[in-house]
């Protein structure tokens, strides 16, 4: 169903319930006091065109109902980004507060057949792709997508860098008057980050912990950053949650991580996890965001699939989608951005 059918009030009962482990009627109806008012047929009606449209189940019978997500996977349950975030950080109902050690057990089968089948038929060969080209028109889309990319994926950070100034900067190595020193190292560490990528392809097929803080020493490299695990707490603006602050416990998650990206058989899916899972974790002191967009890249390419520029993006709705997940653990919106940026990669570049 296309949820943008559904009236306000009907996608804040959605992720009222997709907020909880359960309600029955009457405590949906209380938690809307402040916001929707309704009256006991009106939320009946409400509750009916949900569970019309296949978004909600009930268990249990006659006052003893309960509303349930309708998700078997939690990670799967579905949020209104726009309802959900006119809420202040501290208000939002079931917002997690600390790292969910239970995630592990759900980071399977994360695309269904349809989202699949459309990667799939989106996908060209990166090796094929780019060997059709001649020498410097392939050198030339390569450095359009470094430029694009290490221009968003910056920009996300808060990079004020333009496109042209970057472009600028990677190619003339002239910096931008008005910018400071560390935003243009931002922005070179990118492109350093990606033609180390691309020079080792075939070594990402496997990843271990070397490899994510390679990545990440390159990335932050000249930026008066900490490299290696972090071992002081870190906070996110944003959000009420709070990542790991014990070394040896991000040192076991993110090893976690990785020991399941190298046994999921689907590409897709490893790199998905690689996005949202370093980000969560938040292994370092800073430029843990930065490191998820690379090593998912890397990923891609180690399977011969198109990496994302991010270009299309929108920053602000990229970073809810990572607070719903730290929160909700629901990936549906990231899961949903991934799909839309490697359709625009691969409908973009080396053509």
């Amino acid at each position: 169903m296309n949820e943008t059918i559904l009236t306000p009030r009907q996608k804040y009962i959605l992720n009222l319930i997709n907020q909880a482990k359960g309600l029955q009627r009457e405590e949906i109806q209380l938690k809307l006091i402040n916001r929707y008012p309704v009256s006991k047929p009106t939320l009946i009606r409400d509750l009916h065109i949900l569970q019309k449209h296949n978004l909600i189940k009930t268990e249990g019978a006659a006052r003893a109902i309960k509303y349930l997500p309708i998700e078997f996977n939690p990670l799967w349950r579905r949020f209104d980004l726009e309802s959900y975030f006119s809420e202040e950080p501290d208000k939002r109902i079931g917002a997690k507060t600390s790292f969910d050690f239970n995630i592990f057990k759900y980071l399977y089968f994360l695309f269904n057949d349809d989202e699949l089948k459309k990667l799939q038929s989106l996908s060209r060969s990166f090796v094929e792709q780019t060997a059709k080209l001649s020498p410097d028109l392939r050198q030339r889309e390569l450095e359009r997508f470094v430029i694009e990319l290490s221009w968003k994926s910056s920009k996300i950070e808060g990079n004020t860098y333009t496109l042209l100034e970057t472009e600028t900067l990677i190619k003339e190595q002239k910096e931008a008057s008005g910018r400071t020193k560390h935003e243009a190292t931002m922005i070179l560490n990118h492109k350093a980050c990606f033609e180390t990528i691309v020079l080792n392809r075939p070594s990402y097929q496997q990843l271990a912990l070397s490899t994510v803080s390679q990545l990440h020493n390159i990335l932050v490299k000249n930026l008066d950053i900490t490299s290696g695990v972090r071992k002081q707490p870190v906070g996110i603006t944003g959000t009420v949650y709070q990542p790991l602050g014990n070394e040896y416990q991000l040192r076991e998650v993110l090893e976690k991580t990785l020991q399941v990206i190298n046994l999921a058989k689907e590409p897709f899916e490893k790199a998905l996890i690689a996005h949202f899972m370093i980000a969560y974790i938040q292994p370092f002191a800073d430029g843990n965001k930065r490191t998820a967009r690379m090593l998912t890249n890397a990923i891609l390419l180690a399977h011969d699939l198109f990496p994302l520029s991010y270009r299309s993006v929108d920053e602000e709705e990229f970073k809810q989608a990572l607070i719903l997940f730290y929160e909700q653990g629901s990936i549906i919106e990231i899961k949903r951005l991934f799909i839309q940026q490697f359709q625009f990669a691969n409908q973009t570049y080396f053509l």
